[in-house]
């Protein structure tokens, strides 16, 4: 199956800018841990803070803005508050839920065990299927992702992801919800 946008050439993600409280400490992770490059750092006028991107690979970055002003994070509300096969996915609309890095998917079992082995605590492989849970313990010719989750030291929820088949029109076949059929909180 192959489905391009025939309104506008994109060509995927220039940048997804997300906000961290310690730049030294998120270039410590994204650079030191993950491996990517500092590619560009930008003061921001009128002492508001900075901007610092990193090459995610394939032309893609990964930005962060600091903000001398950034309220305090919300865990639960602007974020999950933990990794997903804690029970942990709920965020607010308009929130960002998590990022996900694709790896090749013949690396993939070699970097959880790189990750492991570093003490940096990972979710368990997710073997993301359409069954009735959603996720399987092996791999199958049902399974179209495989994925693990982790945190930033701010508590961004972070993932790396191996697609495992090509998608067909069967894999569109679910209704949307509607605004209708949420469950409103008004406690925060």
């Amino acid at each position: 199956m192959s489905r391009s946008n025939q309104k506008y050439e994109l060509q995927g993600i220039n940048h997804l800018a997300l906000v961290c409280s310690d730049m030294r400490r998120t270039i410590d992770f994204y650079s030191g841990v993950l491996g990517m490059p500092l590619v560009k750092t930008i003061e921001l006028p009128g002492d508001l803070g900075q901007h610092f991107f990193f090459d995610c690979g394939n032309g893609n970055t990964i930005a962060f803005f600091w903000l001398a002003d950034s309220p305090d994070a919300t865990p639960g509300v602007a974020a999950p508050k933990g990794l997903p096969d804690e029970g942990e996915l709920a965020s607010a609309v308009g929130s960002m839920n998590h990022v996900a890095f694709a790896v090749p998917p013949e690396r993939f079992d070699e970097y959880y065990r790189r990750f492991r082995e570093e003490g940096i605590k990972v979710s368990r492989i997710l073997n993301h299927d359409d069954s009735r849970a959603g996720v399987s313990a092996k791999v199958h010719p049902g399974t179209f992702v495989r994925s693990f989750y982790f945190q930033d030291p701010d508590g961004i929820v972070l993932e790396f992801a191996c697609w495992t088949r090509t998608f067909t029109d069967a894999d569109v076949s679910h209704e949307p919800r509607t605004a209708a059929g949420r469950k409103v909180s008004t406690a925060h």
